[in-house]
């Protein structure tokens, strides 16, 4: 007898997104089918699967231990998060070559399903760094007698989902610093810098509105500048290894000395990243936005607000008052000299209660004529009371006067 060919071999995974991506996140269960195409007929001892899922680090360093010797130092670690182990066919013994219990698969396409549960417990993101890696997959062996063994693997990708709609997450984030350039003997005014955004966690294809005021005092003519930075953090053997790599970027225009910008809510878009890990024991994946000033022959001036990239976006509702009311109040602080110097007057009595309107009120109902008692006219006779004249003198001045308004200013832009 002829015996078949595998043609082909392959692991399938059940998609439940619109997306047909196989993702999954702590919790899930995890279902597919591994697909055997054969011509002809094979005899097959078992077909497995290995499920597995680790996180792993890995780097080396060249040292010098005298003058003519080196040697290189590797630094490893992993965590495991999934271990799962099936057979779909035949029996767990693959070191005999008997022609015992063996099954007979016959020419065409062959399904066979399978299907687990990932742990409860927190799963690190799948991610791909520099030193390091969270990597999760599903891998099928079929054993045959007396050839050696067919693998085929393939992976899926594992979420730990990051609500950002927790208040700590949703928390405005700012920061302000003053720098003063010095050249020998001869000191310049200061440069300040002042940036907040809304909130600290965001979603991957969101933008950051960034709220800012540069100040340049100096002499030197100056560039505002802000970029997100995502930072991978490797430990192993008690070493850690940080790559630091930027995300995103944009830049204000130049400042010229005296010179002010302010940024109402300038836009920085997050670009298609990483979920932030923070669970990891062996990687950590952050983010964090730098508002600086790039100064020429000097060290940047700059701000760090931490940032938490989360899978789960903002709610239209709820948590979306905490945002709004955020961004209020940043508007309200930096850009007060927006305001109009002097408000509109309130409408007039007249334009709001007309004449017939308050005769009406002042007439008892056929209903209430029995009815003397004070309270009834006290609250006829308050009705439709008008308001005190309007004036935009305030009647009772504070007597502290504020001395903000007579203090010299030194910075031509002010």
């Amino acid at each position: 007898m002829v015996l078949g060919k595998v043609k082909s071999f392959i692991v399938s995974y059940d998609c439940l997104n619109d997306s047909n991506v196989p993702v999954f996140s702590s919790g899930d269960s995890v279902s597919g089918r591994v697909i055997i195409e054969v011509t002809g007929e094979i005899r097959v001892k078992s077909l497995k699967i290995h499920a597995k899922g680790f996180a792993k680090v890995r780097w080396t360093e060249s040292r010098n231990a005298g003058s003519n010797t080196a040697y290189t130092q590797n630094y490893t670690e992993e965590v495991e998060y999934l271990n799962h182990r099936d057979i779909l066919i035949g029996h767990g013994r693959d070191d005999d070559n008997s022609e015992e219990g063996l099954t007979t698969i016959h020419s065409g396409r062959h399904e066979y399903a399978f299907s687990f549960e990932l742990p409860q417990t927190p799963l690190a993101t799948s991610f791909e760094g520099k030193h390091g890696s969270v990597r999760y997959w599903v891998k099928a062996e079929l054993h045959r007698p007396w050839l050696l063994p067919m693998k085929t693997k393939k992976e899926f990708t594992v979420f730990e989902h990051i609500d950002i709609n927790t208040p700590l997450l949703l928390s405005p984030q700012a920061g302000t610093k003053e720098k003063t350039l010095c050249c020998w003997f001869c000191t310049s005014g200061p440069i300040s810098l002042s940036a907040k955004i809304e909130r600290k966690g965001y979603t991957p294809g969101e933008s950051i509105q960034i709220f800012a005021e540069i100040e340049n005092c100096s002499s030197r003519m100056v560039v505002p500048k802000a970029a997100i930075y995502q930072t991978q953090t490797f430990f192993a053997k008690g070493k850690i290894k940080e790559i630091k790599q930027l995300v995103a970027n944009i830049r204000g225009e130049s400042l010229s000395s005296g010179k002010t910008e302010t940024w109402n809510g300038k836009m920085l878009k997050i670009p298609p990243v990483s979920p932030s890990i923070l669970d990891c024991s062996i990687i950590r994946v952050e983010y964090s936005l730098m508002v600086y000033v790039d100064i020429p022959g000097a060290m940047n001036l700059s701000l760090n607000l931490p940032l938490v990239v989360g899978t789960i976006p903002l709610h239209p509702f709820g948590s979306r008052t905490s945002s709004v009311s955020s961004q209020c109040s940043m508007t309200m602080s930096w850009l007060g000299m927006a305001l109009p110097e002097r408000p509109e007057a309130p409408p007039a009595y007249a334009e709001v209660v007309t004449e017939e309107q308050r005769q009406s009120s002042l007439e008892v109902s056929s209903g209430r004529e029995n009815f003397d008692g004070p309270l009834f006219a006290y609250i006829q006779e308050f009705r439709f009371r008008p308001p005190p004249p309007y004036s935009e003198t305030d009647p009772n001045p504070d007597q502290d006067t504020s001395t903000a308004e007579q203090r010299l200013d030194t910075c031509p832009s002010r």
